[in-house]
């Protein structure tokens, strides 16, 4: 008993930090609402505004990520001038009212195809600046000792949020329709603005402030040069996202062309690989400090996992093979962005975690609507191969390069297998 007491306490130890749980708890909240809105859109794609048209759905998601292509680098810079907490506040007040402008152009019938396409970019405008100071912000509310544990535990708020979200959504439209899913969301972003204005702000931690100068960008680029193991991570990050982190997009086509399902089947499912998703995430909160062997281990294991669901024949053992896709999507996501964020210096890390969310954010643009198209033309099966086959080439590719130019070798040890990456200097494995 006294173990797992003692478990629970270092999974959840953030949590003791006034302003992190107000943030923890309100974002929860709004995490609910946005796993609500994404189901929502895409059924509205997929089912009411075309028929079953993966190429549209994927130009939702690319035209809702594509502004990470342009605008991250500059959130960076922001991120690391100015306020986080007030340029949060703004970010979110944003987001919620162009979902509840959505929403009511939803309700009133007037919605059209072209109008989701807009909503997307402009949405994605706003998440692009929100994503780097988002994630910064922990810094704040937590010491460098928490970082880890906290990054964890937002990925947990996330992703317990899409265990009920998604099956809300589902029994949400088949009830009341899909306008009251983006009503919904627009909602529960004031849960967040309330809970950044209620925060301690004499016990945030205080950041020194990147004065304004020319060329800070092109700083960033040249950090990361520099670091190897950052832009190893970047590489990987960027080919598994382009390719393999389409799971929403996946998960529609097969719950709607190859399963048949109704909406609230379709949220179940997206549900089934939250499941995953949580596990991951709190196993992460339990880490100290990653390390660059477990990103390429889980990105082997996010290879096999999509494969397997490739293959599954029902919908209930695709849902079931979903949980480890999940668990390893969570585990590599998470992994990464402790990494980046425990390696690089204060004064860098709001423009090289901007920098990291353009090459997450970035390659779904590209990824999204290729997927989509080959699981129109080809099947979603096939898409999600390729996704399974892009994470082995990456991974490979890094134990390549960590051979050949640090001199590590690779192995995988136990049952359940894990990789072990050590060298001629290494007492430890990496």
């Amino acid at each position: 008993m006294a173990r797992l007491h003692s478990a629970i306490a270092q999974t959840f130890a953030s949590l003791r930090f006034f302003n992190y749980r107000m943030w923890f708890f309100t974002a929860l909240v709004s995490n609910v609402g946005a796993w609500i809105q994404r189901v929502g859109q895409d059924w509205l794609v997929l089912k009411e505004l075309t028929h079953n048209s993966g190429l549209a759905a994927g130009i939702v998601t690319a035209l809702q990520f594509t502004p990470a292509l342009v605008l991250s680098a500059w959130a960076g810079v922001l991120a690391d001038r100015l306020p986080r907490r007030k340029l949060l506040i703004a970010t979110q007040a944003s987001q919620g009212v162009l979902a509840l402008g959505l929403g009511v152009l939803v309700l009133s019938g007037h919605v059209r195809l072209w109008h989701v396409y807009v909503f997307a970019l402009l949405l994605g405008c706003a998440t692009a600046i929100d994503a780097p100071v988002r994630q910064t912000f922990v810094t704040e509310m937590v010491p460098q000792t928490s970082l880890s544990n906290a990054i964890g535990l937002n990925s947990a708020s996330f992703n317990s949020s899409r265990l009920i979200g998604p099956a809300l959504a589902g029994f949400l439209i088949q009830a009341f329709g899909t306008g009251w899913a983006f009503i919904i969301n627009g909602v529960t972003f004031a849960a967040t603005i309330i809970g950044l204005m209620c925060m301690r702000q004499v016990e945030l931690r205080i950041v020194q402030r990147v004065a304004k100068e020319k060329g800070q960008i092109r700083q960033a680029v040249q950090y990361i040069r520099h670091r190897p193991e950052i832009w190893l991570i970047l590489v990987i990050i960027g080919v598994i996202s382009c390719l393999g982190f389409n799971s929403q997009l996946t998960i529609g086509m097969m719950a709607t062309q190859v399963f048949n399902r109704q909406a609230g089947q379709f949220g179940l499912l997206s549900s089934m690989f939250g499941i995953g998703a949580l596990v991951g995430a709190l196993l992460a909160a339990r880490r100290t400090r990653p390390r660059l062997r477990l990103i390429i281990g889980a990105s082997l294991g996010f290879a096999l996992a999509s494969a397997v669901s490739a293959v599954m024949p029902t919908y209930v053992t695709f849902g079931l093979a979903g949980i480890f896709v999940g668990l390893c999507t969570l585990t590599v996501m998470t992994a990464a962005n402790s990494t980046i964020q425990l390696a690089t210096e204060p004064s860098m890390r709001g423009r090289v975690v901007a920098l990291y969310m353009l090459v997450f954010q970035g390659a779904t643009p590209i990824g999204s609507p290729l997927i989509g198209w080959i699981s129109q033309a080809w099947g979603t099966r096939l898409a999600i191969g390729i996704g399974a086959l892009s994470a082995v080439a990456v991974a490979a590719f890094a134990l390549m390069w960590l051979r050949r130019n640090w001199h590590l070798s690779a192995h995988l040890v136990g049952f359940p297998p894990h990789l072990v990456v050590s060298g001629p200097h290494d007492q430890h494995p990496r």
